[in-house]
């Protein structure tokens, strides 16, 4: 829900304004970084981290793009900038644990919960969520918005800034990569 009064209210510096803000839009961010990042305290910091961007840089929102794609870009850099800095610790926990330093290196992610997953399909989901990390980070993104998120292509595109054709593109080469991933628990009858 586009409100441009709203964002006056926040660029004049107005709380009640942010507190509203954040009231409406922190399912989405949080749900949105959840898809990408799989761990509920790591979209919980990444939720904060943009919330505090938002109020940093109101003013630097022009309205060339709908406020909610703005806030859509930043989760998504937030949460794959946060991806970037896990997988640089991990590689540096590696490292150390060559050379004898003491405490063991997590090979698999704790399971993971989504809000929008129902309990009897929690294990396909953790693994559609596992097999989802092994794509690259522009399918990962096109896939949770529209698979995730029920972002429209149109949407996505516009969140992501390119082209409808792009982001079909995108969502084929995801289906095929997941189908990879997941060729044990897919059924080739029945295609998503």
């Amino acid at each position: 829900m586009e409100q441009p009064e709203l964002i006056t209210q926040l660029k004049l510096g107005d709380e009640s304004a942010f507190t509203k803000l954040v009231d409406e839009y922190q399912d989405m961010v949080y749900n949105t970084a959840l898809g990408i990042v799989q761990q509920a305290d790591d979209a919980d910091d990444i939720t904060q981290e943009v919330f505090i961007q938002i109020y940093q840089s109101i003013s630097s929102f022009k309205g060339d793009s709908k406020f909610s794609t703005w806030l859509y870009r930043i989760t998504l850099s937030k949460a794959l900038d946060h991806e970037k800095k896990k997988k640089r610790k991990k590689r540096f926990g590696f490292v150390q644990s060559l050379f004898g330093a003491d405490g063991e290196e997590q090979s698999h992610p704790v399971e993971f919960n989504h809000p929008g997953v129902q309990m009897e399909k929690k294990e396909k989901a953790n693994e559609l969520f596992n097999a989802l990390k092994q794509i690259p980070d522009k399918q990962r993104i096109a896939f949770t918005l529209h698979k995730l998120e029920g972002q429209s292509y149109q949407e996505v595109a516009e969140i992501m800034n390119t082209s409808l054709y792009a982001v079909e593109s995108l969502m084929g080469r995801a289906k095929a990569n997941l189908r990879t991933a997941l060729k044990k628990y897919y059924d080739i009858n029945n295609p998503g």
